[in-house]
């Protein structure tokens, strides 16, 4: 008797163009480049001399470079977005699942372009390109520290224009982006609206209101209690690692949801419990699943830098969809059609705030639409959970 998958023609068809999409997606390999400008105007009316940022993309622009698609990347991330830099790499971008020949954004189709953010929080990683307080200052001949100016979602926007225009491009297919990608992906819907026919939200907002505004304040509360950080004035000294650890230990927490962490705990290697024989005998013992936290936090802190996190945080801080006065007087800018995909039970950028967003551009009478992102893992349902999605996009854009 034939596999229930083999009776009809249709699911064989559809079987091997899976395999066929797996296999080309293998194949795709990725070159960082290097955008540099000079005199960049920021938001706020100050100048950066020198700055440089580094950019991917995958897939091919047509003749008339009317095929582009942004992605603009979280928090944490960079312009990684997809495929791998050579085939021995153990982890493809942040997005493989989403982005490549046959998939839901189709680089047989489109070119999908990404670009580091300025004050990149992944400085130190060796396939980053960012220009932040850890940069030389021109003026000076040492790191910027806190005199680099404070930047803006709009300014990571300006700065992906002029990586965009410096290859011959002057409108977009689409842009798209998580998180804080989503930031930058409507402010480009309301600062661009002739650029953008398309925008997609995921895992994000339109502004960030008192809540989140607290909530990322907490973030950067470990670093500034740090000695080591010394004012931001540390390139020379020991950095406040320690502060780093502890708020990146805050951002996994707040990314994920209380069933994400039982079922951490609930493994074997974490075994948690509350009568743990360390934090029973000793108010320094340590439980064991903070432990798991704590060695995440410590990996990843070998590839950041504490003050580029507080400027990103002050960067989301600020943030409001066209930086005007209030929501609606950026929504009302948007020629795009929209669509938000909020995480059902994110903890870090709620659903409400990208209801608020849609429900006005529909009150407005924009071509809005909103469905909500489900799993386990909160506002990283928005990333690692991103192809439950993958058909509606693919429709979204294709359209």
């Amino acid at each position: 008797m034939k596999h229930p998958i083999l009776r009809h023609s249709r699911y064989v068809v559809g079987f091997v163009v899976l395999l066929l999409s797996a296999f080309a997606s293998a194949d795709l390999l990725v070159v960082k480049q290097r955008f540099e400008t000079v005199n960049f105007k920021t938001f706020n009316g100050e100048t950066i001399k020198q700055v440089a940022v580094g950019w991917e993309s995958y897939g091919k622009l047509n003749a008339q470079k009317d095929n582009v698609i942004l992605v603009t990347h979280y928090f944490s991330a960079n312009s990684h977005a997809a495929g791998k830099y050579t085939k021995d790499d153990l982890q493809a971008g942040y997005w493989d699942a989403l982005i490549g020949p046959g998939k839901a954004i189709d680089t047989n189709k489109f070119y999908v372009i990404s670009v580091d953010s300025l004050a990149n929080l992944g400085v130190h990683n060796p396939n980053v390109i960012t220009t932040g307080p850890a940069s030389i200052n021109p003026d000076t001949g040492k790191e910027y520290g806190l005199d680099f100016p404070v930047v803006t979602i709009r300014d990571f926007v300006e700065v992906q224009k002029l990586v965009l225009e410096s290859l011959g491009i002057n409108k977009l297919h689409a842009v798209i982006g998580a998180s804080m990608g989503s930031m930058q992906a409507i402010d480009w819907a309301t600062a661009y609206p002739d650029w953008v026919p398309r925008m997609i939200s995921v895992i994000g907002s339109g502004q960030s209101d008192a809540w989140a505004t607290v909530l990322l304040e907490r973030w950067a509360i470990p670093i500034r209690l740090d000695p080591n950080w010394r004012n931001g004035d540390y390139y020379t000294h020991t950095p406040p690692t320690e502060g780093l650890i502890a708020a990146l230990m805050f951002i996994t927490q707040d990314a994920l949801t209380p069933k994400a962490f039982n079922q951490i705990g609930m493994t074997k290697e974490v075994n948690h419990h509350a009568l743990q024989t360390e934090p029973l005998h000793s108010i320094n013992g340590s439980y064991s699943i903070v432990n798991w936290l704590r060695e995440r936090a410590e990996t990843r802190a070998k590839l950041f830098d504490a003050n580029h996190l507080l400027y990103l945080i002050r960067a989301s801080q600020l943030f409001i969809a066209g930086h005007g006065e209030n929501l609606a007087e950026g929504l009302k800018k948007i020629k795009a059609k929209s669509l938000f995909l909020p995480s059902s039970n994110d903890l870090l950028l709620m659903p409400y705030l990208s209801q608020e967003a849609n429900q006005q551009l529909i009150d407005m009478g924009k071509d809005s639409h909103l469905e909500e992102l489900s799993g386990d893992s909160g506002h990283l349902n928005g990333v690692i959970g991103i192809s439950q999605k993958a058909q509606e996009i693919k429709e979204f854009i294709e359209k």
